[in-house]
């Protein structure tokens, strides 16, 4: 029986090294499959105190089994007279509820969902107009209840529908305020087991839920993920166990200088990148190490890609789009490993699977996966500047180094015009860097299209893995990463001037364009504070993807 490298696998030379760590896996640290389903925290940590807190984030690897003997709890959705859902929430909570969406769509009969896990007041308002709020689920989801963004974006709906409290579901953990607010006020409540972190919460009501409410078939999607631990215990070896395999593969190359993860899916199955980008990044960029996934990436041509990368192609069934393009990867010697899904419900078994290499990788890498510890430095300088804009009326505003035709540069600035200064900043990424691309604007079509063709550009001129996130969301994804993970970054934040009235948050000194702001600042901060190479974009004057698409087109 051939094993999942020989079989999935082109790793090169760095083949021996992965064999060699898999067989250390198997028999130096006494099975690490075998320990991870004992719940052995010290597979992670020698502190005891950082084991209790471990211990109550293993939740995720029995989650397929809780779910699937509670699946009579998903009757309680009533979709009569209701047109769409709005998934209210933040990083674990709102991407795989996306996927879901973007994946599967919504089932005859049943509501469309839009997630809103975007601040700028353009988001919020493009959610609103696109629904009519009387035949409108909205989903409030959140672990604590307390998430700023979540907080904010409940209040002001529930105030907008007039505290129409039955059209609101709450999906929380147990000691959570939104468990008071759910009983007072009428809605309905999924009460989520609260061992299972965040990111991991997939295969939890925190995912189910929302795509229970656009028709996926959950008891099939939980029984392939049942499937996937099955063939995990039976695997004779790490080396034949996909998941150990895979985060072996992951961590091993990171060690040793391929730490960008790069995802290559077919196109059906796309949106699994982001959720991918959250667990990977969050979990193991820490400490000075990390593996960094890049998605969203046109996939070019194998001479456009650095040393540094590591490529992981998803494969549908039937679907030959990328053959051709990772086949020439291969030919060029890079990395890859491919997993095949037999169709669209295989991304049960995919998310466990994903799962539990993201744990196995926290082995090798020698960092806790089930922590965050950088996350709240973005969040404290955020709480700080509003504080300050609630006493002064106003939020401190970095100076212009440059400015022409609708486009304010500061931050490291070198050149006389603004397509120069980008050109020299994306000129000054090295090998083995990678350039962030953090945009602080709405997520429509537009924006994204343009963004990626930065993102792309980016990519053909240094040959530099190239991020691309929207702000807020990608603190609670890549945000760990760029503070706690290798100094390898080179940050463009980009950020637009509010266009029409002020969208006020209920019981707040401060609006949404004000979050917004303040959170764009507050991350800027701390990564100024580490002398991270930064360049600033503020965007005025009307078409922000019109500007991003002429830089685009001058690199």
């Amino acid at each position: 029986m051939r094993d999942f490298i020989s079989s999935h696998c082109q790793l090169g030379e760095y083949e021996a090294a992965v064999r060699e760590r898999l067989a250390a896996l198997d028999h130096d640290a006494g099975n690490v499959a075998a320990r991870l389903w004992a719940q052995d925290a010290s597979l992670w940590s020698d502190v005891r105190d950082v084991q209790a807190k471990i211990l109550n984030r293993l939740g995720w690897l029995s989650s397929p089994l809780t779910m699937a003997a509670r699946l009579s709890e998903f009757g309680r959705l009533d979709t009569t007279n209701i047109d769409d859902g709005v998934l209210l929430g933040m990083g674990g909570s709102s991407l795989a509820p996306e996927l879901f969406q973007r994946v599967f769509g919504n089932a005859d009969g049943r509501p469309r969902l839009h997630v809103l896990d975007n601040t700028t007041p353009g988001a919020v308002r493009a959610v609103q107009e696109a629904v009519a709020l009387d035949r409108t689920l909205f989903i409030v989801a959140s672990k604590s209840g307390t998430t700023t963004e979540t907080k904010s974006f409940a209040d002001y709906f529930f105030e907008q529908t007039g505290g129409a409290g039955e059209r609101f579901i709450a999906i929380t953990d147990p000691g959570s305020v939104l468990i008071d607010w759910a009983k007072q006020e009428g809605a309905t409540l999924f009460l989520n087991p609260q061992d299972i972190g965040g990111r991991y919460s997939a295969l939890s009501f925190f995912g189910l839920v929302p795509a229970a409410l656009i028709g996926v078939d959950i008891a099939t999607l939980l029984q392939r993920a049942v499937d996937a631990i099955h063939a995990g215990s039976a695997a004779p070896t790490a080396a034949h166990h996909v998941a150990v395999a895979l985060g072996t593969i992951m961590a091993e190359l990171a060690r040793q200088g391929r730490d960008k993860l790069t995802l290559i899916a077919s196109p059906p199955l796309a949106a699994f990148g982001d959720w991918a980008e959250q667990l990977v990044a969050e979990s193991t960029g820490k400490q000075g190490h990390g593996t960094l996934p890049i998605v969203g990436e046109s996939v070019g041509r194998p001479d456009v890609y650095g040393a540094d990368r590591l490529f992981v192609y998803l494969r549908l069934a039937g679907d030959a789009t990328h053959d051709g393009a990772v086949d020439a990867l291969r030919a060029a010697g890079q990395p890859v490993v491919q997993l095949d899904l037999a169709d669209k419900y295989d991304l049960g078994a995919q998310f466990f699977i994903w799962e539990f290499a993201t744990a196995v990788a926290g082995v090798v890498l020698g960092i806790n996966p089930f922590d965050e510890p950088n996350v709240t430095e973005s969040k404290t300088n955020s709480k700080k500047l509003l504080a300050q804009f609630e006493a002064e009326g106003t939020l401190p505003e970095p100076e212009a180094v440059l400015a022409q035709a609708g486009v304010a540069l500061s931050g490291s600035v070198t050149g006389d015009s603004v397509t120069t200064a980008l050109a020299h900043f994306v000129d000054g990424v090295g090998a083995g860097d990678y350039l962030a691309i953090m945009a602080y604007l709405p997520m429509t079509e537009a924006n994204e299209r343009a963004l990626r063709r930065l993102q792309n550009a980016i990519r053909d001129r240094s040959h530099a893995a190239t991020t691309l996130g929207f702000g807020p969301r990608f603190l609670h994804s890549t945000g760990q990463y760029h503070k706690g993970g290798p100094a390898q970054g080179h940050f463009i934040q980009i950020v637009a001037e509010e266009r029409g009235e002020p969208l006020p948050i209920p019981d707040q000194p401060f609006d949404f364009g004000t979050l917004v702001a303040a959170q764009a600042l507050g991350d800027l901060e701390a990564l100024q504070s580490r002398d991270y190479p930064t360049l600033r974009l503020a965007l005025s004057g009307g078409d922000s993807a019109a500007l991003i698409a002429e830089l685009a087109a001058s690199l």
